[in-house]
């Protein structure tokens, strides 16, 4: 096999590669969750350092944050995924239904698919033949070529699960630092934004390898992403800060 190939275009792999199907990947689903948790956590934490709140507030206010955003992040995921999956099944019964009762109109849609693709003559006339004659063939055709609409689709509990996972894991990275009693006052943000900064870094970098990409310009780029939040959520913070201090409960 030529190394500079992903796979064999041997015709015995090829066809048992074919047969295997494409599988689903969920790798978007973790780096939404991993990088959605790591900036939604820091922005939470900094926020709370530009406000001058004590290390407890950004730790409780985080954690609070931490469950509910991944909580919502996850079903709001599964609720997307599983809204294209219906789409696809009410389009499959859709074209079921047009193929049963129109199946002349919906072979000339089948010709013309082709004919605008540059078949002609018998060339196109056998290849709506043979679509035509399978029935599932038919339908799956009908589906990919007149609604761009792929067969299937990864599991929309796999993938809320994944995002759920993810933000969890990677969302705790901000307030791993309060755990650790060595550090005090601002020194809790200062390490915060430190290894969410990593965290957020590595996430990218993971990205451009995962996806044959620039791996240092990935990593950079949701770094700074990341960093944008934090620091936006900061100036928040310090513009509202002097209305915490009318607030009885920070008496």
């Amino acid at each position: 096999m030529n190394p500079e190939l992903n796979h064999s275009h041997d015709p015995v792999a090829i066809r048992r590669r074919l047969a295997e199907g494409n599988r689903p990947s969920y790798l978007p689903d973790a780096i939404l969750g991993g990088i959605d948790g790591c900036i939604t956590t820091l922005a939470v934490v900094a926020s709370v350092a530009g406000a001058g709140l004590p290390g407890v507030v950004a730790f409780v206010l985080g954690v609070a944050s931490l469950i509910a955003d991944a909580f919502s992040m996850g079903v709001s995921n599964y609720q997307a995924v599983k809204a294209s999956d219906d789409e696809r099944r009410r389009l499959r019964a859709q074209e079921i239904h047009h193929v049963a009762v129109d199946p002349d109109g919906e072979q000339e849609e089948i010709r013309a698919i082709f004919e605008a693709k540059g078949f002609r003559g018998g060339a196109l006339e056998n290849i709506v033949e043979t679509i035509t004659s399978d029935r599932r063939l038919w339908v799956d055709t009908m589906l990919m070529e007149e609604y761009g609409v792929a067969l299937t689709g990864p599991s929309a509990s796999k993938a809320g699960l994944a995002t759920f996972a993810t933000f969890m894991a990677v969302g705790s990275i901000p307030l791993l630092p309060f755990l650790v009693p060595v550090f005090t006052g601002a020194e809790y943000f200062v390490a915060s934004a430190i290894i969410t900064a990593m965290a957020l870094f590595g996430i990218g970098y993971a990205k451009g390898v995962i996806l044959s990409m620039k791996r240092w310009r990935a990593g950079f780029e949701t770094l700074l992403m990341g960093g944008g939040a934090a620091i936006v959520a900061f100036l928040i913070g310090t513009v509202l800060e002097p209305m915490l201090a009318d607030l009885p409960l920070l008496d």
